[in-house]
């Protein structure tokens, strides 16, 4: 039998491609679990420094400044060793020890960095600066390290290949941590899982590890000049050009998380759709460039492919419409009739608005990895890989902190588009000067540039602005403002009884309607009128339409009132809605602009009520004011006697999430009561002591003049219209929660949970109404009981109206409104629903 010989080349190429193989799952794993400790770390970091946008932003920015530390220190260091799998297995294993350590660290951070933000000022940021800073410094080390393991000849392609690879990675991080990890296990559960990837990945690498002689010189493939060049400032001039892609680029992903609100949501699901098509983007164009290298001249591929992300994401949102909307719509539905499944079609309606905003800019921009590569890589592999990541990660840093702090507050979502768009043109045509004379692909860079500065001029900055009615079911906007953290609207809803609704990112948060009054106003009045002592101070957590905060102005004995805000906008929109008592520009009314928590972290002051109406608990970050641990530091911040008041509303979230938030509640306060204050809308009212319902001091606070006024403008005309709305105390709500899990900070399981059933809430209330038991009256004379159960009657037939009419009972609805009515004929909150009342 004759014997068969392969080549040598053969051979080697066979050998190449296993290695190549065999590094791409490496950095895969590498991404996923970086990113499940990213998600995981600006949790912890809204905790600690507080959900303000300048605040997380700074703290995020650890992680990309280690990231980009990393790379370029290791990278450097690869080149000196002839064991790079080993150097590999030690990032992974130290970056599993490290990242575990980190999440349980910032778990307890919060207190001790208000403390020391009090005493030593900036520098306290040191601490979250360095747990999130020095693992993710390891994690950085990771890519130049594989890179100089796997590069044989030419750098940038198999580079570009193994970004690629480790940003397919980092999606399944995202979509692993947000979808079942912390879901499932937890934010410490999620961080060992994340750890174990490491742990795997370092493991597969020792496995690997050989001794070698001194790393093989890679020599990338570049154009041949048309005269002699200075090697060391081509090699500059593309890192400082990429480092300013790197700005472009997360300058984008600021504006998109804003623009995108528009047609998508707040829920934490609706971020992670976004930052997947953000990261598939870069991975798509990574790869497919990867193996189109060589055929053109790198500096004009370079500036094409920047230049282009410009244009493209300027354009897209000019151009962005009806359309969208319409596939929205159509790609939803038809998700929702295969799958029965409502988060399935939510996530569906996502992922088209991401795909037409994100997706084209971001492949351009992925694809631009490697061509930066082919133009900085040269002998040292390890060193101008690990450069490469690090220049255009700390220009990523530095565009979101310019973007976000000064071009975007000053010139709006629009203009700032139109900015980043002209700054990457600009860097196309100075990439072009450094091409080759005669280098083909001259004329597309000036289409770009030309096309850029068309579309910049065209675009008018009120873009978003004229889209918000369209996408909200009609309107007109009477109140606009774009900044760093954020939109801000306000629309005037038509109809016979026009009303204005907030706006908040694009989602509806509340509004001035007769409902919204209701029990907006009894959020801030009825846990003062209940309450045991004499309530002096309060604090109300959350302005939003000003409408709790002013209420409490009406009560006559406090003394102090604070509001503690995160958004300027939102107060600066307060004189759009009536009904607050011009709560926005009240002098005895304290506006702090912070979040909640980070108000009652870094102050010792207590209140004799801490009442809370914050955005549903659904919304992404939202829950850090439902969690157990929110309300123990509430609980801390308590006069004697004092009082916790939390909103709960029933209709944005599943059943079991209701059983779990007020599982979390009874677990931080010995005495709980749950009253009713619209039919949507319920509220938890807790404290460290026992309550009393003593019917004369009630009936004494409630005919205060401007307390009375105020209350029976929403229905409740009488002490006993008040209590009334008591539904039970601990022992129904006991009975409700039974078994289920605490939302805590560690397992924020209602961020998590799935789309609102349909029919949920026809479900829910009914459940909670059946918990209905007397109220514990101290001193009730006997005609005072007497009017008490016909409130209570009239109360219960209107709710049942409410029921019939999400069954669509019209008959039932109309029976049970007409009982309603005739025990309680001149209520104005049954009249306006009953379409009476204006």
């Amino acid at each position: 039998m004759r014997q068969i010989v392969l080549p040598t080349d053969l051979i080697w190429r066979d050998k190449i491609r296993s290695v190549s193989r065999t590094c791409s799952v490496l950095l895969f794993c590498s991404g996923a679990a970086a990113l499940v400790y990213q998600i995981l770390w600006i949790k912890q970091l809204s905790l600690i420094v507080g959900v303000d946008v300048y605040a997380v932003t700074i703290a995020v920015s650890a992680f990309f400044v280690g990231l980009g530390a990393g790379s370029a220190v290791f990278g450097r260091m690869v080149d000196g060793t002839g064991r790079p799998f080993r150097l590999y297995a030690l990032l992974e294993g130290a970056t599993a020890v490290a990242g575990v350590l980190a999440t349980l660290l910032l778990a307890h951070a919060a207190g001790t960095f208000a403390v020391l933000q009090d005493r030593v000022g900036i520098v306290a940021w040191l601490a979250p600066f360095a747990l999130v800073g020095i693992p993710a410094c390891l994690m950085g080390g990771t890519l130049p390290v594989v890179v100089r393991v796997a590069a044989d000849e030419d750098v940038a392609q198999r580079g570009g290949s193994l970004y690629a690879a480790n940003t397919c990675g980092a999606m399944f991080g995202v979509a692993a941590s947000t979808f079942y990890l912390i879901p499932h296990f937890g934010v410490t559960g999620s961080a060992i899982a994340a750890a174990a990837i490491n742990a795997a990945a370092g493991l597969a690498a020792l496995a690997l590890d050989k001794p070698r002689a001194a790393p093989v010189a890679a020599t990338p493939k570049t154009a041949k000049p048309s005269k002699p060049r200075d090697a060391a400032k081509d090699r500059l001039a593309a890192l400082v050009l990429y480092a300013l892609a790197g700005a472009i680029a997360l300058g984008y992903e600021v504006v998109w998380s804003q623009v995108l609100v528009q047609f998508m949501s707040t829920r934490t699901f609706a971020f992670s759709v976004v930052l997947i098509t953000y990261l598939g983007g870069l991975a798509l164009g990574s790869a497919l460039h990867a193996r189109q290298l060589g055929r053109r001249d790198p500096w004009i591929t370079f500036g094409v492919l920047v230049g282009g992300a410009g244009f493209l994401a300027l354009a897209l949102v000019a151009s962005i419409g009806t359309p969208v909307m319409t596939a929205q719509s159509n790609v939803e539905e038809l998700l929702r009739r295969l799958t029965g499944n409502e988060l399935t079609a939510m996530l569906g309606r996502f992922a088209v608005a991401a795909g037409a905003l994100v997706l084209l800019p971001t492949i351009a921009l992925g694809a631009a990895f490697p061509a930066a590569l082919r133009l900085a890589a040269g002998s040292h592999v390890g060193r101008d890989v690990g450069d490469v990541v690090a220049w255009n990660t700390v220009g990523g840093v530095v565009g979101t902190l310019v973007v976000g702090f000064g071009i975007l507050p000053a010139l709006g979502l629009v203009h700032t588009l139109a900015v980043l768009a002209m700054a990457a043109a600009a860097v196309g045509i100075v990439a072009m000067g450094r091409a080759s004379r005669g280098a083909a692909g001259r004329p597309a860079m000036y289409v770009i540039a030309a096309g850029t500065l068309v579309a910049a001029a065209a675009t008018p900055a009120d873009r978003l602005a004229q889209l918000l009615p369209t996408t909200r079911g009609g309107g007109e906007v009477v109140f606009y403002s774009e900044g760093a953290a954020g939109t801000v609207a306000v629309v005037t809803q038509p109809g016979p009884r026009r009303f204005n609704r907030l706006y908040i990112q694009g989602v509806s948060n509340s509004g001035d309607a007769m409902p919204s009054l209701r029990y907006m106003r009894l959020q801030a009045l009825l846990p003062l009128i209940i309450h045991r002592g004499e309530p002096r101070s309060a604090l109300v957590i959350g302005f939003g339409t000003g409408i709790t905060a002013g209420a409490t102005g009406r009560y006559q004995g406090l003394e102090r009132r604070v509001c503690a805000e995160l958004l300027p906008a939102v107060v600066a929109a307060g004189s759009m809605f009536h009904g607050n008592f011009n709560a926005q520009a009240d002098p005895t009314l304290e506006i702090r602009l912070r979040d909640g928590r980070r108000e009652l972290l870094r102050s010792g002051e207590r209140y004799d009520l801490i009442t809370l109406e914050p955005p549903p608990p659904s919304a992404a970050g939202i829950v850090n004011l439902y969690s157990r641990d929110f309300y123990q530091l509430a609980r801390a911040r308590l006069q004697p006697n004092g009082i916790v008041a939390q909103w709960w509303p029933l209709a944005t979230q599943n059943d079991e999430d209701s059983r779990g938030l007020v599982r979390s509640f009874l677990d931080a306060f010995p005495y709980v009561s749950l009253w009713t204050t619209e039919v949507h809308e319920m509220m938890l009212v807790g404290s460290p002591e026992p309550m009393e319902l003593n019917v004369e001091r009630i009936a004494q606070r409630f005919n205060q003049p401007e307390v009375s006024a105020a209350l029976r403008e929403v229905g409740v005309g009488s002490p006993e219209a008040l209590l009334a709305t008591w539904i039970a105390g601990r022992e129904g709500l006991e009975q409700y929660a039974a078994s289920a899990r605490a939302v805590t900070d560690d397992w924020p399981s209602i961020e998590y949970a799935g789309w609102v059933r349909r029919g949920e809430f026809g479900r829910v209330l009914p459940e909670v109404l059946a918990l209905r038991m007397p109220a514990p009256l101290v001193a009730a004379a006997p005609d005072f009981a007497i009017q008490l159960r016909v409130d209570r009657e009239a109360l219960l037939q209107f709710y049942q109206s409410g029921l019939a009419a999400y069954r669509g009972d019209r008959e039932g609805w109309e029976r049970a409104l007409r009982n309603a009515m005739r025990l309680n004929p001149e209520n104005p909150y049954f009249r306006w629903i009953a379409g009476e009342g204006g």
